[in-house]
């Protein structure tokens, strides 16, 4: 589930130039961002609720691996 999160939020940042995401924001990424339809499967199209998933991510932020937390950052993340 962390690659296919990820994926969504390089696809963001390489769209938008950051990783400023609302909040309600929801990315839908296919097999351009490396994803296979998993989550609602339609048309091979992955939906990432990325700007939960991303708030989620930043309460979580002390106990999150350290490879993890440098991919975000890579992507500019705001803690």
């Amino acid at each position: 589930m962390w690659a296919h999160n990820l994926a969504a939020a390089r696809q963001f940042h390489a769209r938008e130039g950051h990783l400023r995401v609302p909040r309600k924001h929801v990315e839908q990424a296919g097999n351009e961002a490396g994803l296979v339809g998993r989550q609602n499967g339609a048309d091979g199209v992955v939906v990432v609720k990325l700007g939960m998933w991303l708030d989620n991510v930043r309460k979580r932020a002390r106990r999150l691996a350290e490879q993890r937390r440098a991919d975000l950052d890579a992507l500019g993340m705001r803690w």
